[in-house]
């Protein structure tokens, strides 16, 4: 046993011992595309949802040093603050604001977007980016499973409350963060809120997916509205998205240099949103500044319109 437990610690000190040498290298292939557009967003209102934190935050900087005007969107009012006075200490000149919005209580989605629709004239670019991942069994304000009911229905309520002036504001781009998870993930209509049995990774992936699904449906229903929409994969970004898995901090922390920065992460999300190649692409999905792989359930137009029939339903809403 104290022979395999040397041979354990003297293999880990070798694997380091290749981390440090080989650090720059792995750096710079982990760090993935990065958005080379030089687009300039003076004039332009963007709303990003979850921007007090990790790639939402680094999100709002850069389009903020753009000259947008950029709306955060956070639970938190006194973290999304904080996230504004720190764009606004390394760019004076930032037009930010936060604004309340809790993506787990439609009462206040409904709230947030009536005084966004009253106070605020235009919406060029909306970035669907919050999301809750691995949280244990718990649900909305409104009886909604946390994963599929914060990433998904919450966004799509958002969405249908704002279309209206996205098309008005036209031309116009929606961009939804998705994941490479969704791959992994299945639209379990029979049990959408996992209430016969419950894995926090399985939830997460069905909810990325349904994020794929309701990007590129909706994309088909604006053809030819001058909106489009988009789903993008950040990469796997070190960030306190894994707060709820104690084992992924874990495994987070101790392999932080394979993996990107929030800055990093943000970068497709950027591209998606600024990139002038990208005027007229709709439904597509993103990695690294590039069009990505789509699972075939992520491609499935049935599944797509059920998703959203069954979204409508359960919201009350009627979106056509």
């Amino acid at each position: 046993f104290i022979m395999l437990l040397l041979l354990i610690v003297a293999g880990l000190g070798v694997v380091s011992l290749l981390v440090i040498l080989f650090a720059p290298h792995i750096r710079k292939y982990a760090a993935g595309g990065v958005c080379q557009s030089s687009a300039d967003l003076h004039g332009k209102t963007v709303l990003i949802t979850g921007a007090n934190t990790g790639i939402g935050k680094e999100t709002a900087m850069d389009l903020a040093i753009r000259g947008a005007r950029v709306i955060m969107a956070c639970r938190d009012i006194d973290k999304g603050e904080e996230a504004a006075d720190s764009i606004r200490a390394a760019n004076p000149k930032a037009q930010v604001e936060v604004r309340e919005l809790d993506l787990a209580d439609t009462c206040s989605i409904r709230a947030f977007a009536q005084k966004f629709l009253r106070e605020v004239n235009h919406l060029h670019i909306l970035i669907n980016n919050a999301g809750v991942m691995m949280c244990p069994y718990t649900k909305t304000i409104d009886g909604f499973e946390m994963h599929i009911g914060v990433n998904h229905l919450g966004h799509f309520l958002l969405t249908s409350l704002l279309i209206g002036q996205l098309k008005r504001s036209a031309p116009a781009r929606i961009v939804v963060v998705s994941s490479l998870a969704h791959n992994f993930g299945w639209i379990r209509f029979h049990d959408l809120h996992s209430q016969g049995s419950y894995n926090s990774g399985l939830a997460y992936c069905q909810s990325k997916l349904a994020n794929v699904l309701f990007a590129r449906e909706l994309a088909r229903r604006l053809k030819g509205t001058n909106v489009t929409v988009n789903s993008v994969h950040p990469g796997t970004v070190n960030s306190d998205l894994t707060r709820h898995s104690t084992l992924m901090t874990i495994f987070f922390t101790v392999f932080s240099v394979f993996l990107k920065t929030p800055r990093e992460g943000a970068q497709t999300s950027i591209y998606c949103a600024v990139a002038d190649e990208l005027h007229s692409i709709s439904g597509k999905h993103f990695s690294d500044c590039a069009p990505a792989f789509v699972a075939p359930q992520g491609r499935s137009e049935e599944t797509a319109r059920r998703l959203w029939d069954v979204s409508c339903e359960l919201l009350g809403i009627e979106w056509d």
